[in-house]
Formats: C-alpha cells, structure tokens, sequence
C-alpha cells in the first residue's frame, strides 16, 4: 500500500538560470525555423558562460533562418534581463554551429510511399497527472515553478528593482493522508543587486509574494525559510556558472514525483518522440484523471528510431483506477494515433509555440490562442469513457 503521510520535495529554476538561458535559446532557434517552415526538422543545442554563446546542432529547413541566429540569441537574453558584467545581451559573443540534419536519421523519419513517418529516435517517454491541484500537478513542482514566475514578474515590472534574473527554488511539502496540506521547508537563492546584501533583506521582499501564491495555512510558524544561504547571490547567470541545453529534464516534468524516459525536450522538432510523445503521454494522463477515471496516473510509451508506431502503451494508476488498468490501455490506443505524425497532427505541434516552454515546466500551463501547451487540454474525456 501507498504511504499516505509523507514530505516530498521539488525544485525549480528561473528563466535566468544557466541551463535555462540555453534551453530559451534553442527554442527560440526552433520557433524561428518553424515559422518559416512548420516540417523544419531542428536539433539544437546551446551551451553559455561568461559572456559567451556558443549554438550547435543538426537542422533541416529555410536557410534565412541561418543568418539570424545571432540576434535570436541576443533577443532571447535581453528579455530575460542580463545587462550585467560578464553577460550582456550586447556585448556577448555568439558563435553558431549548426549543420545538415543526418541523412541516415532523415532515412528512418521520412515518410516514404507506403512508410509513415517514423519516430525520431529510439526512447521510452512517461506521462504522469494527479488530482491535487487544478492543474492536476503534483503540488511541489507546481508551487515551485510558480514562485519562481512571480519574482520574474515583480522583477520585470520594475516593482522589485533589487532582484536579478537567476534563482532557484525548493519546496517541501508534508502529505497526510496522501494529499498536500503544508510546507515543511522552502528553498530560495535568487540573484540580487549588491545593494541588497543580507538574506533577511531577500526574505523581507518574496515572503509576500509567497504567502500568497501558496495555499492557505500552508506556510506556519514551523516553516523553515532558507533564503540565500550563502548569504549573498550577486554574480549568476552564465557568469556564474555555466549553461546547457537539457540539463534540467526533472524540473521541466513533473519535479521527480514521476518517472523520467530521459531525453531532453527543448530544441527539438516535434519529430523527435523525447518531445512530442512526452507531450502526448501527459495529455493522456491528465485526460485520464481528468475524467475521472483515476486519481492518479502514469502512462509510459516507447519507440524504435525509423518505426511508427508505438512498441507499448503501459498505464498504472497506482490502485486508484475506475477501470483496469489494461482497459484503459486499450482505450487510450482507440482515443488518439500514437504515431509521430498522429502525434504532431492531433496535438498541432508543427507551430511556433516551443520558446514559451522553456522555463517554468512543460506542463500543467495553461492552453493559449496561438496553440501552446496544447497537450494541456482535456478534450480526451468523453472519448475516453466512451472507450471503456
């Protein structure tokens, strides 16, 4: 049987972290090609430190993309807000190294007469949703992230001029009874002017924005508050440690409370299943609880590089479930084709939409106009019941 009381922590970083500036980057790099070209095919990566951009990779689509790579990088480092010594958005320098996609990996994806379209890669991507918040995230990536986003806001606004673009986050919440009810402990380094020299001046600034981001009664006199523990953050950023593409797969997911296949997400063309099937494995999850059919669901898929179809569908539902766990496996491959074309075609994927996922998690956002987060629906429910 489950533990039902228990304290799990998650972390979450900010768009000004390091790994972070790189993975705005590469997805801006993809966004650029896929506006000019929905069926680009983008791999890329970034690697960034002291005012220094380095971009590589495979890409296949609109060579005029290639002659702005430069500014793309610049643009997405201003906006996050580095003017600093030893990374600024003007004076940085920019190399890029981006080449022909792979004939080899082209031959496997390509559709080819009677051949569909092929995955990717090899891999194994999960899906994972629990009802404990709205957004049916588990509650501590959730609240991480969104702590994170608000000091980015009050940062950008100019309503906290003290604060820098590069932080941390770290929440540890107590469960009773399976379900979150308070914070044992929060973690926070943020990057500050060196105006603001001690933690306590840090703390006196986010603790508003905390309590009220967090549920009530969350936060109590037993809390423990770790703001800066080093007691100063004034050098970060790229400056202060160096940034890569991919380096934070469990912050983009779901903060550990769920398994992980291991493949990155950003800088990739929905072609490659370590993105698109990840995506399509959490919108089925959610659907899934969102219909009430479990309160709890992980859901993994698995590929070989050149194949269609998916080699498995597995659900567990960790005894939560209103059906078996094998119905429903049998239900999602009726709902939704789990081909990298069903996939791109059914989720809308071949859009410009992937910058806006770079920070602050993958998952649990909400849908947009312009087709974003669209794996964040929950428009699976009727099929899904219809199914079982």
């Amino acid at each position: 049987m489950a533990r039902q009381n228990y304290v799990f922590t998650s972390e979450s970083v900010s768009e000004g972290h390091p790994d972070k500036v790189c993975d705005r980057i590469s997805d801006a790099v993809l966004d650029a090609f896929m506006a000019e070209d929905p069926y680009s095919r983008v791999a890329c990566e970034t690697f960034a430190t002291t005012d220094r951009v380095i971009i590589g990779g495979e890409v296949r689509g609109p060579a005029s993309v290639l002659g702005r790579i430069e500014d793309i990088a610049r643009e997405c480092v201003r906006d996050i807000g580095y003017e600093q010594e030893g990374f600024h958005w003007a004076n940085m320098k920019v190399d890029h190294y981006l080449h022909a996609q792979s004939a080899d990996i082209a031959r496997g994806v390509d559709a080819d007469g009677n051949k569909d379209e092929g995955a990717g890669d090899q891999g194994i991507m999960f899906g994972y949703a629990v009802n404990e918040t709205e957004e049916l995230m588990p509650a501590p990536i959730h609240y991480a992230h969104k702590m994170l986003q608000k000091l980015a806001e009050v940062r950008k606004s100019g309503e906290q001029p003290l604060l820098r673009p590069d932080a941390k986050s770290q929440l540890s919440v107590r469960y009773e009874n399976g379900k979150p009810v308070g914070v044992t402990s929060l973690v926070l380094s943020t990057q500050h002017e060196s105006d603001a020299q001690s933690s306590d001046d840090i703390r006196a600034i986010v603790q508003p924005y905390f309590e009220d981001i967090l549920p009530n009664g969350w936060i109590t006199p037993e809390t423990e508050w770790h703001v800066n523990p080093t007691g100063q953050f004034v050098i970060g950023g790229p400056d202060g440690d160096a940034g890569l593409t991919g380096r934070k797969i469990i912050v983009d997911t779901y903060g550990g409370a769920a398994p992980h296949g291991g493949g990155a997400f950003s800088g990739k063309d929905p072609t490659k299943v370590d993105r698109s099937a990840a995506y399509a494995a959490r919108y089925l999850a959610k659907n899934i609880v969102a219909a009430g059919l479990a309160h709890r669901c992980v859901l993994q898929l698995s590929y070989a590089i050149g194949v269609a179809k998916p080699l498995s569908i597995y659900v567990d539902t960790f005894g939560t479930g209103q059906a078996d766990d094998i119905e429903i496996e049998r239900a999602v491959a009726q709902v939704m084709d789990l081909t990298p074309r069903g996939i791109r075609e059914h989720l809308e994927l071949n859009k410009p939409i992937y910058q806006r996922t770079a920070a602050y998690g993958h998952f649990g956002r909400e849908p947009d106009a312009e087709g974003g987060f669209s794996w964040e629906q929950t428009n699976l429910v009727e099929a899904l019941k219809k199914a079982l």
